[in-house]
């Protein structure tokens, strides 16, 4: 029995064949073949994507998956390992069909230890539901996509996620120390041991991070963890304009403060999640957003020093003043600090409820965000297209949403790319990159000459290559 790219899905013989060793592997109640459930699997929150996969497993061990990877690379089938289908890239869509691997039933918190401050997790763990479980025992995973109340550890992984925390903390990368792998050949690996420092060849923990699946099967995480800051400070800063708000974000870091959070979104981002609030959520908003500032920041101090918080915000405040700022809200209860973080990490829902978007998030270094943003806007004109910006700014990382609004099918599939590759090579430009944390996936492959010469990528291949020798694990992205 061989399958080719298109002959798993066109023979159905071949379809019954793979479902029956299949669910002699993972047992029959987690194979799926119902093309409506298929469905499911076959799509994330990238546009409007859909790729119907030949038959869906939920494995449980590493074992299971290591036995359906060999299956699977005996006879070329394609794989796609998924997690809880938040992306915004297409990453972990079946785009050559296949089977998809799906790591919800790995969604055991394993071990949280207090004394080496480390927690071993399984991928399919929420991440929120882990950054409580060590909450209560005073414990920090500072990592935090706005997602993170469905998100899965292992998505963020993939992806090397970070969030609003990242200014401060860093990404996801930064606090894994040790991995349990299934490579695409059926072995399976620790890429490292559960140490601090490790300088014993070369480094295959981080190569994962950030490598979106196409190298192995992540079933077991070592997260390093922190100690839980006990006070913080909530600051919301509005500004005449964009450029204003991004010249502020600089400066605030050259007077040597380091926010735990600085995100910024545009007036009319801010407007449209308070209607999403109400409208959707059934849970309003009493925060006001002024038509005569442009823009906002949202800037959070924290540690366990309530005068040394005090005594910074003091100087982010004074900071903005020598722009053109409003009046800057200070969160005074807990309640008001939630609420503002509700319209901050509501955004990309409440801009993808108004309107169908092609997503993306650049990242520069921060002095060159205010060249950023007004050649984006400059874009979209010549384009004719409009743009809602927002993003954790404080690391230079600016998530642009592109409105579909009544730009017609064939202008959106065929014109609007174009303006994108322009967004992109002005980002290269100023010294940035193509993604800060969304990762590359489909949506992005077709731009990744402007970021990476052919040498790089060529590199990339052929680390592709050694991992994956059939190009099984899921394939297509990326490259």
């Amino acid at each position: 029995m061989t399958y080719t790219k298109d002959s798993v899905s066109q023979k159905s013989g071949h379809v019954q064949e793979l479902i029956e060793q299949l669910s002699s592997i993972v047992g029959k109640d987690f194979v799926i073949v119902d093309s409506e459930k298929r469905k499911e699997y076959g799509q994330d929150k990238t546009e409007d994507y859909s790729f119907l996969p030949d038959v869906v497993v939920k494995p449980r061990t590493p074992e299971e998956i290591s036995t359906t990877l060999l299956l699977c690379n005996a006879h070329r089938i394609p794989v796609t390992p998924r997690g809880a289908g938040t992306g915004l890239s297409g990453g972990a869509l079946p785009v050559l069909k296949g089977v998809v691997i799906s790591m919800e039933r790995f969604n055991k918190i394993l071990n949280i230890d207090e004394l080496n401050l480390q927690a071993t997790v399984e991928p399919g763990v929420i991440t929120e539901v882990f950054q409580n479980a060590v909450k209560e025992k005073g414990l920090f995973y500072p990592p935090d996509p706005a997602s993170r109340g469905s998100c899965f550890l292992g998505g963020n992984l993939a992806n090397n996620s970070g969030g609003p925390k990242a200014v401060k903390y860093g990404v996801t990368r930064d606090y894994v120390i040790n991995l349990e792998v299934v490579l695409p050949t059926g072995e399976i690996i620790w890429t490292a041991a559960n140490v601090l420092k490790n300088s014993t060849g070369y480094n295959l923990t981080q190569l994962m991070c950030g490598s979106e699946g196409t190298l192995g099967i992540i079933t077991k995480i070592v997260f390093k963890l922190r100690g839980f800051p006990k006070k913080d400070v909530l600051l919301l800063i509005p500004f005449k304009t964009n450029e204003e708000a991004c010249k502020a974000i600089a400066s605030i870091f050259v007077e040597g403060i380091t926010p735990s959070g600085m995100e910024f979104f545009e007036l009319e981002a801010g407007l449209k999640t308070i209607e999403y609030c109400a409208k959707v959520l059934n849970s309003p908003v009493t925060t006001k957003l002024t038509n005569d500032m442009g823009a906002y920041l949202l800037c959070e101090l924290d540690g366990n020093d309530e005068e040394v918080l005090m005594r910074d915000a003091e100087r982010v405040m004074n900071v903005v003043e020598r722009f053109e700022s409003g009046e800057v809200l200070f969160a005074e209860s807990a309640a008001q600090k939630d609420e503002l973080w509700k319209v901050r990490k509501n955004i990309s829902p409440a801009v993808n409820w108004y309107s169908l978007t092609k997503s993306e998030d650049v990242v520069v270094p921060r002095a060159n965000l205010p060249k950023l943003i007004s050649g984006i806007k400059e874009i979209g004109r010549k384009y004719r297209f409009n743009t809602v910006c927002f993003g954790h700014l404080g690391d230079g990382n600016l998530h642009v949403n592109i409105l579909k609004e009544d730009i017609s099918d064939e202008r959106w599939k065929n014109e609007i790319p174009e303006g994108i590759g322009e967004i992109f090579k002005l980002t290269v430009s100023l010294g940035g990159t193509l993604s800060g944390e969304h990762g590359i996936g489909i949506a992005k492959r077709p731009y990744m000459s402007i970021a990476l010469n052919e040498v790089n990528l060529n590199l990339m291949r052929g680390i592709k290559r050694v991992f994956d020798p059939n190009n099984i694990l899921n394939p297509d992205k990326i490259f």
